[in-house]
């Protein structure tokens, strides 16, 4: 719970004139008296204000002359949809902040494991020997975390989610043609604020670490191969794979379905499109240039390629 001028100063905006406390978010209709809720138009703004809400996130511009626009439970800032979800994070943390740790009954626990304040390990989930768990983390059901497996703060994971497996990594005799399981004894590091999806599995280093950025988010069904290493506030879309010791600097943008070889480096704020493709040992850069294709392109260049290969089909 936060007085409605704590979360006016959260997001850096003047205190409104209603003296109210805020225990959380929810949609228009749903709004209480203690909800917050946010409008972009002037409909949902309309909407808002005929509510029951405690507090009203909208824009500046949206604040012109007029009786309802003096309303004393509005907030103005720049960006309501980001402001709001700032406040949810906000309001979810002193929550959790406020209860010890929370493990289900039927979760499995290894030797030496650590949970931290405000964290919660859901119905199922399998913890191996000397993981550790920062604060405010919630692994949901069915969650696997082998050991070698370092959570910070705030991080998210999904039912059915698995950390720490062992690496896709083998040797192969030359004279034989055997595979043998090349060492995968590392370790895999999930930095402050990650949300990784459900169903998604991310290996531990090979020898060293695999290591996903503060801020990252993952989707449902991605696969991060063993020593890889993701930047800050990525975010990657279902159906991804990223193959073994690739490189995704902070800020990029891959889709769904893309897919990168082994050792690829994707450059910081790049962004790749659904289903594009980036070979093995090869680097896409260009901070907010968007690529596209098998192998990826930049975008303009993929969609002459295209347009050429029409041309030919109908000549």
């Amino acid at each position: 719970m936060a007085t409605i001028g704590e979360i006016a100063k959260l997001v850096g905006a003047s205190a409104p004139l209603a003296v109210v406390e805020i225990d959380c978010v929810s949609s228009i209709e749903a709004a209480t008296h203690s909800s917050l809720v946010f409008a972009t138009d002037a409909a949902t703004l309309a909407a808002a204000l005929q509510s029951s809400a405690g507090a009203i996130f909208t824009r500046t511009a949206l604040l012109t002359s007029g009786d309802d626009y003096l309303d004393p439970r509005l907030i103005a800032v720049a960006d309501p949809r980001y402001a709001f979800a700032l406040a949810a994070r906000f309001l979810r943390s002193r929550q959790q902040t406020a209860s010890a740790s929370q493990i289900h009954p039927t979760a499995v626990l290894g030797t030496n494991v650590r949970v931290g304040k405000g964290s919660s390990i859901g119905p199922h989930a399998v913890l191996g020997d000397g993981v550790v768990i920062g604060e405010q983390c919630e692994v949901l059901a069915n969650v696997t975390i082998y050991s070698a497996t370092k959570l910070g703060n705030r991080v998210l994971v999904q039912a059915g989610a698995v950390l720490g497996a062992t690496g896709f990594g083998y040797a192969r005799s030359s004279a034989t043609g055997q595979y043998i399981a090349f060492p995968q004894q590392g370790t895999l590091a999930i930095e402050d604020d990650v949300e990784i999806g459900a169903n998604s599995t991310i290996d531990r280093g090979a020898l060293g670490e695999t290591r996903i950025g503060a801020g990252t988010k993952i989707d449902n069904l991605v696969h991060i191969a063993h020593n890889c290493i993701i930047g800050r506030n990525v975010v990657i879309a279902s159906q991804t794979g990223v193959s073994g010791s690739c490189i995704i600097e902070d800020g990029a943008v891959l889709g769904g379905q893309v897919g990168l070889g082994e050792h690829a480096h994707v450059g910081p704020g790049v962004i790749l499109g659904g289903g594009a493709g980036v070979l093995s040992h090869k680097k896409v850069r260009g901070a907010g240039e968007v690529f596209w294709g098998r192998p990826a392109r930049p975008l303009k260049q993929y969609l002459r390629d295209l347009a050429r290969l029409s041309h030919r089909r109908d000549a």
